[in-house]
């Protein structure tokens, strides 16, 4: 809505870090003249009256527009213009002090040069007030003629009323905690306020008059009997919120009602306290104004808020919106040198401006346009191109926005190439003599201003870090931080993978939350060290590739030794935790093996091979470089694994049942005991100590043990240390399985995040969610959708609900099924296009390669043992869901 932008007609600056607020404006003609003036009082003590007079729309203030400025003692409350002087019905100013209350006259005195005329203001009268005051109103209490009543309300919720030049009675409100805005409604003659409760209240006058005294708040029964009655109020509507501000309105045409303005609504009751109507605000509002509407019945409110926006409403529609330089705390409505409707605005600091609605006119004509032959099949090109682009950015299905190319926020994590001379490693579980570590400097550069910085580095276990939690002082524009940490193995079992992440949070100036984060990639170096190559394994893998075999020398300088020529084809790897891996270069083919005797420990390895071979290719600038694998995919040892973790996860279910019932039943002999031992007349304990010593023992199983419940919990707390290992592992071996699917059916960079998707959905492991529910789901999901052989298959409903299974039975079904509809010519897609076509059945499965080219002979450097060259996992086992033809070439020895 910037086109919609008030008029300026009139504005000018109040002095100078002066503070205003909601009574400092009032518009009326205080001196009499006929004309309306501007009355604005600040907290500073400044009284200011303008009479605009500007020669054109725009204009600034001109000095002959001040009629007066004249700086009062004290600070100015409320502001408000009425017949506040005895024995005359002219207008006077009442302005409100925190604890005076003072009534001047304004009058012009006719200057005798060209210098022009003088206004000057006269103290008619003033009340010292007992009380700290809030606010004030005015009007004809109890239906006086010709002059006006002033009532102000205290701190304290004290109504003290002034018959103009002494005072009448003060009251109590009952209930009363904060005050509200208050106001007077001549009709019903009744002051109406809002509570602290959230209530519209309504007192009747007469009530008020009659009511108990309430000069004092610490009375005696005397008093009490001999006072008036009790203060009752006449009518209460509970709005749910706070209210801003309280405006009576009665005009001929529509009928008296009552304006209340809270924090998000918008109030219009009926004299009686009964809503007329109501219209939630989607703002916050800071002020308001009900006028005269020209449609017979209805009124307009003019709606100030806190995002410089001034609304019009008739009634509750929407009619206008413009938009103000500033935030108004008060606004009014003034007929000004005969232009009527001029909208006067106040801000809390000072900006008081003078305006009118309207828009700017489009001055704008657009040029002719030169008429040209149309060239359709550049149109046709076009479109075709505009379609395809709209076609992937649909089947991308970005949620995240693409990363801004200048980004305010840059986080840098350098990893030292080298360990580090002396290890930095704390509390680490590993038995190894040394535990290494590595040195990595995080840089922070900042384009803004970040508020409250904080930096959290991820690493997940068993790899650890010296220091994870990271804060800074604000960073200004163009500055940087700088840490350092080092990173460990701290568990006694190899990580699943080798990267590492950095977040790095912090505020705007305004309050927006700003996210940066980088990864990090270890080095491998930091698990493991070179070793001997081991002699036998119980599982080998075979990578083919399209090239050449590349040397070990080359491609791991960091491992093999340039002095001993036979570690360019055979490579060996120990982990610190002492299980070892080989890795073997075929001399004929193009084939790489890496095998060990457990099948978790292969994946750090062969990602390590596959990774430092495509970069090696990519420096040759080779890009045509890729790795296949024809093997047999080791599901059997796998599902071995699975069953491991979930027999881990019962174990942990049953512990925790068994602590349960065991902590029940030692409460219960506890509080027997404690009351048979608190009883004044004891009697035999009937053998409850013996029972309790009973059950707190398990001599059968855990004689060791002094404590069952102790015993229990340290067998629970083992369990849940093999369990994270376990998972870990299996994590591991997860990593493994997807790496040799992909290679198997050369899937790509989409494919392969689906499958990552699917078979690592949980960072960590639960009783509530564990990874055999989770990864079961998802495989069914596939297998009903892009997977799926019929339509039948498709209108299967899965259930919603995810609960631990009995058994991974149906787990490990689905992962062969998942495996034979890939080898069959399945693909993995989340569109909605691929999900409704069949797979295609390519018949036979995967093919297999014969062992020819690996038959030769690796001879292991230092010793005389040889390796026969075998391409598949070793186990006399055949992979569920691949071809027979594959199961019986992974049998042959």
């Amino acid at each position: 809505m910037s086109l919609f932008k008030a008029r300026d007609w009139w504005s000018t600056v109040l002095g100078e870090k002066e503070e205003f607020d909601q009574g400092c404006l009032c518009v009326a003609d205080v001196d009499n003249s006929g004309q309306d003036k501007i009355i604005v009082g600040s907290y500073m003590g400044y009284l200011r009256i303008f009479n605009p007079r500007p020669v054109k729309p725009g204009d600034g203030v001109q000095a002959e527009d001040l009629l007066l400025e004249v700086q009062l003692r004290e600070p100015v409350l409320q502001v408000e213009v009425g017949k506040f002087v005895s024995g005359t019905e002219g207008l006077h100013l009442a302005v409100l002090h925190c604890r005076r209350l003072c009534v001047y006259a304004v009058s012009e005195t006719l200057g005798n040069v060209d210098h022009g005329n003088q206004y000057q203001i006269k103290l008619m009268y003033e009340h010292h007030l007992q009380r700290t005051a809030c606010n004030m109103t005015y009007g004809p209490f109890g239906g006086v003629k010709g002059r006006d009543l002033i009532c102000i309300q205290s701190m304290d919720g004290m109504l003290m009323l002034f018959e103009q030049e002494s005072y009448a009675f003060g009251r109590f409100l009952p209930g009363f905690l904060l005050p509200g805005p208050l106001t007077y409604s001549s009709r019903t003659d009744s002051f109406i306020t809002v509570s602290s409760s959230r209530q519209v209240e309504s007192y009747k006058y007469q009530v008020l008059a009659f009511a108990t005294d309430a000069d004092g708040r610490q009375e005696t029964v005397q008093q009490k009997l001999s006072s008036g009655k009790k203060l009752v109020v006449d009518w209460v509507l509970n709005i749910g919120e706070q209210a801003l501000d309280i405006c009576i309105v009665s005009f001929n045409q529509a009928v008296s009602s009552v304006f209340v303005l809270g924090e998000r609504s918008l109030f219009c009751l009926k004299d009686n306290g009964q809503i007329r109507f109501m219209k939630k605000l989607d703002y916050s509002p800071s002020c308001f104004i009900p006028y005269c509407s020209v449609k017979e019945g209805t009124i307009n409110t003019l709606v100030g808020n806190h995002s410089k926006m001034l609304y019009v409403y008739q009634d509750i529609t929407l009619k206008w919106a413009t938009q103000l330089p500033h935030v108004p705390v008060s606004v009014k409505v003034a007929n000004l040198q005969g232009l009527k409707g001029v909208i006067v605005t106040l801000s809390d600091n000072g900006h008081l401006q003078c305006s009118y609605l309207g828009t700017d006119p489009s001055l704008f004509q657009a040029p002719r346009v030169e008429s040209k032959e149309i060239n359709y099949e550049e149109f046709n090109a076009e479109m075709k191109e505009l379609q395809k682009i709209i076609k992937e950015a649909t089947i991308t299905q970005d949620i995240l926005p693409q990363s801004e190319k200048h980004r305010d926020l840059i986080v840098t994590a350098e990893v030292s190439p080298d360990l580090d001379v002396e290890s930095q490693a704390i509390d680490s579980e590993v038995k190894a003599e040394v535990v290494p570590s590595v040195t990595i400097k995080v840089t922070i550069q900042s384009k803004m201003t970040a508020q409250q910085p904080y930096l959290a580095v991820c690493i997940q276990a068993p790899l650890a870090v010296t220091c994870d939690r990271f804060t800074f002082n604000d960073l200004e524009p163009g500055s940087s931080e700088t840490v350092v940490l080092s990173v460990f193995l701290k568990g006694n079992f190899p990580p699943s993978e080798l990267e590492g992440n950095c977040v790095f949070s912090c505020n705007t100036p305004t309050g927006i939350p700003k996210v940066a984060q980088c990864k990090f990639k270890l080095p491998l170096r930091l698990v493991c060290f070179p070793a001997q190559p081991s002699k036998s394994a119980n599982h080998k893998l075979t990578i083919d590739t399209n090239k050449p075999p590349i040397s070990f020398l080359t491609i791991f300088p960091d491992f093999a030794d340039p002095s001993e020529e036979d570690q360019a084809n055979v490579l060996g790897f120990q982990f610190l935790t002492g299980s070892k891996i080989t890795l073997l270069a075929s001399k004929t083919s193009q084939r790489y093996r890496i095998q060990s005797d457990q099948l978790e420990d292969l994946w750090l390895i062969t990602k390590e091979l596959t990774l430092r071979l495509e970069e090696h290719f990519k420096k040759q600038n080779c890009k045509d470089f890729a790795c296949t694998f024809s093997g047999s995919v080791p599901l059997q040892e796998y599902f071995e694994l699975i069953d491991r973790h979930f027999e881990l996860r019962l174990n942990a279910e049953k512990f925790q049942e068994l602590l349960s019932e065991r902590a029940i039943q030692f409460r219960a002999i506890e509080r027997r005991l404690l009351t048979r031992f608190k009883d004044k007349t004891p009697a035999p304990l009937q053998h409850l100590d013996t029972l309790l010593e009973g059950t707190f023992r398990e001599r059968c199983v855990l004689e060791h043990r002094e404590n069952l419940v102790i015993a229990l919990a340290d067998a629970a707390e083992e369990n849940q240390a093999n369990m994270f290992q376990a998972f870990t592992k299996l994590k591991s071996a997860t990593h493994l399985v997807i790496m040799l699917i992909s290679l198997w059916q050369k899937l790509n960079a989409d494919q392969v995040a689906i499958m990552e998707a699917t078979f690592l959905p949980l960072a960590e492991d639960t009783q509530e969610l564990g990874w055999e529910e989770t990864v079961d789901s998802a495989i069914s999901f596939l297998l009903r959708t892009c997977l799926s052989k019929s339509s039948k298959e498709q209108a299967l409903s899965l259930s919603s609900q995810l609960s631990m299974p009995k058994d991974t039975s149906r787990l490990k079904k689905n992962i062969s099924l998942f495996c034979d509809r890939l080898a069959k010519g399945g693909r993995l897609s989340l569109s909605t296009e691929a999900a409704t076509q069949q797979a295609t059945v390519v018949p036979g499965g995967c093919a297999t390669i014969p062992e020819s080219d690996l038959e030769e002979r690796a001879v292991v450097p230092g010793s005389t043992a040889v390796f026969s060259s075998h391409k598949h996992t070793a186990k006399q086992k055949s992979s569920p869901g691949l071809s027979e033809d594959a199961a019986e070439e992974a049998e042959k020895p």
